[in-house]
C-alpha cells in the first residue's frame, strides 16, 4: 500500500485534544502523503478560558467561546498540515458537556448540562454522522479515546462510544445504505501514555526540585490515561514534527497557556516528552514490530 492509498480518521471530543494527543502523528502521516482526517465533536463551548482578555467569551458571560476555538482549531490544523477537518453533524451540532472533578481525582460530568451537550447525543443518531465520514473516507485506521475516555471527561467517553459503534455499522452493508457504501475500518487503536516513561519524567521533574509542575500527581499512583507498558501496541517516533506539535498546542490559546507544564524543560526535554505518542490495538491485527517490540506504524500490517 502506498502512502497516497492510506487514510486514517481520528476521532476527538473538542478542539486541542487532537494537537496534545496526536499531534507528531498526524504531522508525520501528513509528510507522508497519508490522507488523515479529523473529527471533532464539539466545539469545546465549556472550556476555561486561560487567557485574562478573552474571560468575557466564556459559557458564564458572552458564550462565545467555542466560536473561538473553532478558529484556533483551524489556525492548529495548519500547523500540522491538516487539510480534511470537521466538526460531526457541522459547527455546533452537539455542545461540549462540561465536567467536574470527583472525589478521586477523576473527570465526571457536571450537575447541570446543557440540553444540546454530546453526552446527552442519541447514540444512533450521532454514530450515524460518523458512518457517513467513514463510508466517504474510507480509512484504513481509526483512532480515538478508551472507554473511560483516557480521565473520565463525558465527551470523550461519548466520543469513544459514537467512534466504535459507528465502525461497526460502518461496515454493515445493509444499514443505512444511504449513507455511502459499506466499509470495515481494518484497525483501532486508544490513544494512550507509556506508564514507565510518565512516570520517570514525573521522578525527574521532582528530583530537579520542581514541585508545581503536573502538581498533585503521584509517580507511583499515576492517573488512568498512563497505561503499563505490556499493554501498549504501537508507538510513532516523530522527534521532527514536535515543533509542529507544539505549535500547533500553542494554537489552542484558550486551552493552553505557553509557560504552563506542556511547554516546561524547553525544546530539547519537548523532544523526549513529545516525540513519541503511544497507542493500544483494540481491532485489527498486530503488524510487525519495531526493536522496540511496539508497532512504528499504525499501518502496519496492512
Amino acid at each position: 500500500m502506498t502512502s497516497a492509498d492510506r487514510r486514517i480518521l481520528l476521532v476527538h471530543a473538542h478542539p486541542d485534544d487532537e494537537s496534545l494527543n496526536n499531534g507528531v502523528t498526524m504531522a508525520r502521516y501528513v509528510n507522508e502523503g497519508v490522507h488523515v482526517t479529523l473529527v471533532t465533536c464539539t466545539l469545546g463551548e465549556m472550556g476555561e478560558v486561560l487567557v485574562p482578555e478573552l474571560a468575557h467569551i466564556a459559557a458564564d458571560r458572552d458564550d462565545t467561546l467555542g466560536q473561538h476555538r473553532e478558529g484556533e482549531l483551524k489556525e492548529a490544523m495548519a500547523e500540522l498540515g491538516v487539510t480534511d477537518h470537521r466538526f460531526l453533524g457541522g459547527a455546533g451540532r452537539f455542545r461540549d458537556s462540561g465536567m467536574k472533578w470527583d472525589e478521586n481525582g477523576h473527570a465526571t460530568a457536571a450537575d447541570e448540562i446543557h440540553d444540546n451537550a454530546f453526552w446527552h447525543a442519541d447514540l444512533t443518531e450521532a454514530a450515524s454522522l460518523l458512518v457517513e465520514i467513514i463510508r466517504e473516507v474510507r480509512p484504513q485506521v481509526l483512532v480515538t479515546y478508551d472507554e473511560f475516555g483516557n480521565y473520565g471527561h463525558p465527551d470523550h467517553i461519548q466520543a469513544h462510544r459514537v467512534a466504535h459503534y459507528a465502525t461497526d455499522l460502518a461496515a454493515a452493508r445493509s444499514f443505512r445504505p444511504d449513507l455511502g457504501q459499506a466499509w470495515d475500518v481494518a484497525k483501532v487503536y486508544w490513544v494512550a501514555m507509556s506508564a514507565s516513561r510518565f512516570r520517570d519524567g514525573l521522578r525527574a521533574i521532582r528530583e530537579s526540585g520542581d514541585t508545581t509542575t503536573f502538581e498533585g500527581m503521584d509517580p507511583d499512583n499515576l492517573p488512568p490515561f498512563a497505561i503499563e507498558d505490556d499493554l501498549l501496541d504501537a508507538m510513532i517516533v516523530a522527534p521532527d514534527f514536535v515543533p509542529a506539535k507544539l505549535a500547533a498546542m500553542k494554537a489552542h490559546k484558550t486551552q493552553i497557556t505557553e509557560d504552563g507544564a506542556f511547554f516546561a524543560g524547553g525544546m530539547d526535554m519537548a523532544a523526549v516528552v513529545w516525540g513519541t505518542e503511544f497507542y493500544r490495538l483494540i481491532k485489527g491485527t498486530r503488524g510487525p514490530v519495531g526493536d522496540s517490540g511496539l508497532e512504528e506504524d499504525l499501518f502496519a500490517g496492512l
